[in-house]
């Protein structure tokens, strides 16, 4: 009656078994580490060349390592101690970075799991710890959302001088005043062909008609709707710059997420330099586009050390000099967009650019000059230039949309739309919040959270072994079990826990339990009421199913809406609370009556059952 399936017992033995290899690797703790990663935006990370690299550079210093490992944007030897990890990051910074004046690789220390290969090749990695656990730094930066608007108008005042050129419409003087821009006409009929000429070319611009004194002016402002966008956009686009400059600390698991309209909470968990954080997160950006100099014998010249005047040696993509010219055609100010997509004729990867007016003007202009001769993209930072990418010019380009096409893959086309709309910040920041957490700090929070959660472990399985006796060990073994299957899919999700995920494990052990109770007191009923021991064991399951299942959903939906409409502390709560409710009803189901068959099941001639006193009422 009370037996499983073999190969439902199998299932079980499975997933308990999953459930233990992918929580073990949170018990081997972390030991010191070196992280190579990009320190150009152009340079990308070839894990197997560099890991190569990297090999050879500890090899060549004599120098033991533990692992080596590589992800899409760096790679980590792991060491056994402090002292060998300090001298590995001398040898690989000189082996990387000849030049110290021009690094272009960053080669940060960090921490590693110190599980063993095996677990890390079967993808078992240990949970990240959040900022009040493991320690590091917390920024709240304020974004000047004004200055963003004060930079759309600024750029809107010259488009709006070069609309006026080419439409002949003269005017007495167009300036930006405040949060607005006023064109000023000498009569009337400028000032009516000058609203047709703007409303016509920009659909961003509310236009206020007026007069002062003896001229005739046109008042712009951006719409409600517009002033939106270019919010949002400064936003996303800070956030987006934010992190490709995070990589560059060696940070695992950073959290970088909008809080409010206009601000931005960074959270580096494990990094105490907080000068070089700052100086990371603070570092600005500028996109020019320059023609290159394609003069017979210039570049070998440069190369030599005769750099022509009025010129600049950069090297492109896989190496090869390049010889560009000093002057600015654009700067990245007058880029409004960069996305990947394809060429329309040949079907090859492609990066479609759109500039505004002004930038559109000026483009077209050096396109018609300059066909067939080569145009350099470049992204400067730290004072340093690099290229991002050097086109020949086909043909004219007007109308502000771009194409940069040729020799690209996908995955290229990708990475140089990303680098051209997010190479710099679309806003301005300050700081106005920064907290230090000590890695002491981090070390007490986790050792309370786990004498907590273990104390509370014990309590509840002590008072369930003298209250329901053998059921009640089942029961805590369930709960054990329930344990483990959530921490092994936290370290599966690469979920990162923080004191209120503890707390929502703490939680989940007192929820679990809670079925495991409803069962038992079940199975007591059906003993009450005259059944046979194995008639009460699967009436009670059977029964307290139901209960547990609209319990256990009606918490989940509770769950899930502090999930999707929580941010921070509060998401990470609901994360760890769902998921333990998922896996409570797998072990207080399936694992305890699991337990039970094997214990009772092929028992015909059951008699009593091991479940604690059994109250009757009185037949009188």
């Amino acid at each position: 009656m009370n037996r499983y399936p073999l190969w439902k017992n199998i299932l079980i033995g499975i997933v308990m078994l999953w459930g233990l290899i992918y929580t073990l690797p949170n018990f081997y703790g972390e030991v010191p580490a070196v992280q190579v990663s990009s320190g150009k935006a152009t340079l990308k990370i070839d894990a197997a060349a560099t890991t190569r690299r990297l090999e050879e550079s500890l090899s060549t210093a004599g120098i033991q390592h533990d692992g080596l490992f590589a992800d899409l944007t760096s790679v980590r030897a792991r060491f056994r101690d402090t002292d060998t990890q300090l001298k590995a990051k001398d040898a690989i910074e000189k082996a990387f970075n000849p030049d110290a004046t021009d690094p272009s690789y960053v080669v940060a220390l960090n921490l590693l799991s110190a599980s063993p290969q095996w677990l890390t090749n079967i993808g078992a990695l240990p949970m990240y710890l959040g900022l009040d656990l493991r320690g590091g730094v917390h920024f709240l930066l304020q974004v000047d959302m004004k200055g963003a608007v004060t930079k759309r108008l600024d750029a809107t005042t010259g488009d709006l001088r070069t609309l006026m050129r080419d439409k002949n419409v003269r005017h007495a003087g167009i300036s930006r005043e405040g949060q607005s821009v006023v064109i000023r006409f000498r009569d009337v009929e400028s000032q009516a062909r000058g609203r047709a000429v703007i409303s016509t070319s920009s659909n961003d611009l509310q236009l206020i008609e007026g007069q002062d004194g003896a001229d005739f002016k046109i008042t712009a402002t951006l719409t409600p709707m517009a002033q939106k966008t270019i919010q949002e956009f400064a936003i996303k686009q800070n956030i987006t710059t934010l992190h490709n400059r995070i990589n560059e600390l060696g940070v695992a698991e950073p959290v970088i997420q909008q809080q409010g309209l206009d601000r931005i909470v960074v959270q580096l968990p494990g990094v105490q330099d907080v000068a070089k954080a700052k100086d990371i997160l603070g570092r600005t950006a500028t996109l020019e586009i320059r023609m290159v100099d394609e003069t017979p014998g210039a570049l070998e010249a440069a190369m030599t050390g005769a750099i022509p005047a009025g010129t600049e040696l950069y090297n492109e993509r896989g190496g090869r000099p390049l010889l560009v010219k000093k002057q600015v055609v654009l700067t990245g100010e007058r880029l409004t967009d960069a996305q990947p997509g394809f060429d329309g004729q040949t079907q090859e990867a492609a990066v479609h650019l759109t500039l505004d007016a002004a930038g559109a003007r000026i483009f077209k202009d050096v396109t018609r000059e300059n066909i067939n001769k080569r145009m350099a993209i470049l992204l400067i930072e730290k004072g340093k230039g690099e290229v991002v990418t050097a086109p020949v010019i086909r043909g004219e380009i007007g109308g502000g949309r771009v194409q940069i096409s040729g020799r690209m893959s996908s995955e290229e086309a990708t990475d140089t739309a990303l680098l051209l709309r997010a190479g710099s910040l679309a806003a301005p920041m300050e700081i106005i919040e920064e907290r230090t957490i000590g890695p002491s700090l981090g070390a007490e929070n986790i050792s309370k959270g786990f004498h907590s959660t273990l104390w509370g472990f014990v309590a509840i399985g002590v008072f369930m072994c003298l209250y329901y006796m053998l059921f009640g060990l089942v029961s805590v073994i369930a709960l054990a079990s329930n344990l483990l299957l959530l921490v092994a899919l936290l370290s599966l999700l690469q979920a990162t826990l923080t004191l209120p995920g503890i707390a929502a494990i703490a939680l989940t052990l007192g929820m679990a339990i809670d079925a495991n109770v409803l069962i038992n007191e079940r199975i007591r009923e059906e003993l009450r009421n005259g059944s046979s021991p194995q008639a009460a064991i699967a009436t009670g399951y059977d029964r307290a199913f139901d209960t547990i299942l609209d319990s256990n959903v009606t918490t989940l939906i509770a769950g899930v809406a502090l999930l999707v409409f929580g941010s921070g502390p509060v998401r990470g709560f609901a994360v760890v609370h769902c998921l333990g409710i998922l896996t409570s009803m797998f072990s207080a189901i399936l694992v305890s009556r699991g337990l039970v068959n094997l214990i009772y099941g092929r028992k015909r001639k059951l008699e009593k059952l091991a479940i604690g006193q059994i109250w009757k009422a009185d037949a009188n």
